[in-house]
């Protein structure tokens, strides 16, 4: 573990910048100088983000079909990315659904259980977050014990079935393509569609049993997707408090009305707008309704959207920049982390001078380092 004293930075602190050096020791940040200084004048020290959610790692466990034999090996590459980006803390969103294949229950259990095995020995802190399609109706019996198992202990639940085409007998578009990555046949891969569908009366009943089972587990879960207020509140009684990426502003201002924890996509907030459509994350965040902002499939995202909020005057720096640090950890209960005070986790993300990733630290480790920035530590 790093003991030094950063000293010349510009640093975030709980009141904002100041240049007053960051001391480390122990894996947290200390209240008085160790003794060793590196002097960083030109960078900025921040908070290390917290990604709330996020499935860019897929490419890494399953390049190709049949690529990755070694989870451990995928995840060790993930990390990599994840610590490039200034990600200290990652939650790893694992499909599944009735898609099938690397979205399927068995390589399901082959990523938690590489999670579970692997992350201990890395230095990011990587969690698992399970999302779960709700229409799944034959896992839910066996889900709670699973669950227990994997040691997940965050939840999801979204509904992709494209209920108004099956409820016309209409295939939906890329079935095929679909169909034949779950290594299905078409014709299969839609009547299991169809069938899903037709049980769908039986979901909300057997939600309200899952979420009280998990719950009583201590597990946190989460709703994606939510579509109107009404959607919101049926999930909130079920005690799923948090709301991720709502596709609507009536969601969006449901969710936080309420006191529920809203997560956005960073990627809607760097592209200006969603690609489906929904609600632009920009005016949730404008609104003051935003508590978190997560990688959703692009680790650099989170880093360029909380910049981008700062350079175009939506708000503050320091406003922005908690956004993807303490505002995450807060939705995670992780009071140790998201801000650069004594006793906290040293969690941290330097940027150079063209707010490029120069260093990331988690619990007090160097996961990245790069350029001028090495030459000073080893100096």
């Amino acid at each position: 573990m790093l003991t030094i004293d950063i000293t010349g930075a510009e640093v975030l602190g709980p009141q904002g910048f100041h240049r007053d050096g960051l001391s480390l020791g122990d894996g947290v940040i200390a209240d008085a100088p160790v003794g060793r200084s590196v002097d960083l004048s030109g960078f900025r020290v921040l908070p290390g983000i917290v990604d709330v959610h996020g499935d860019g790692f897929e490419r890494h466990l399953a390049p190709r079909r049949g690529a990755m034999k070694q989870m451990a090996e995928g995840l060790i590459a993930a990390e990599a990315e994840l610590a490039a980006n200034g990600i200290t803390t990652g939650v790893l969103a694992q499909f599944v659904s009735w898609e099938g294949g690397l979205r399927g229950m068995e390589f399901a259990d082959q990523v938690f259980t590489a999670i579970r095995d692997t992350a201990g020995g890395l230095v990011t802190d990587l969690r698992p977050q399970l999302r779960f399609e709700t229409h799944l109706l034959d896992d839910y019996a066996g889900l709670p014990a699973r669950i227990a198992e994997w040691g997940v202990s965050y939840v999801v639940f979204n509904d992709h079935l494209p209920h108004a085409r099956l409820a016309e007998g209409r295939k939906p578009p890329r079935l095929v393509g679909q169909a034949l990555k779950a290594q299905r046949n078409p014709e299969v891969h839609f009547q299991m569609l169809l069938d899903l569908h037709a049980r769908r009366a039986e979901v909300p009943a057997a939600l309200d049993t899952l979420c009280a089972e998990l719950d009583r587990m201590g597990v946190q879960m989460g709703s994606h997707d939510d579509h109107t207020a009404e959607d919101r509140a049926a999930w909130r009684a079920r005690g799923v408090k948090v709301s991720e990426f709502p596709e609507t502003l009536d969601a969006a201002e449901a969710a936080s009305g309420a006191g529920d924890v809203v997560i956005l996509g960073a990627p809607n907030l760097v592209r200006g707008g969603s690609h489906k459509g929904n609600v632009s994350a920009l005016d949730v965040v404008s609104m003051g309704m935003a508590d978190a902002v997560a990688s959703d499939y692009h680790y650099p995202s989170p880093r360029r959207a909380a910049l981008m909020l700062a350079r175009s005057g939506v708000m503050g720096f320091a406003d922005a920049w908690a956004l993807v640090s303490a505002g995450p950890a807060r939705a995670l209960g992780l009071d140790d982390r998201g801000v650069l005070q004594a006793g906290k986790r040293a969690d941290l993300v330097v940027l150079d001078g063209a707010d490029r990733v120069a260093m990331t630290v988690s619990g007090g480790r160097v996961s990245y380092l790069s350029g001028d920035i090495a030459a000073r530590l080893v100096a």
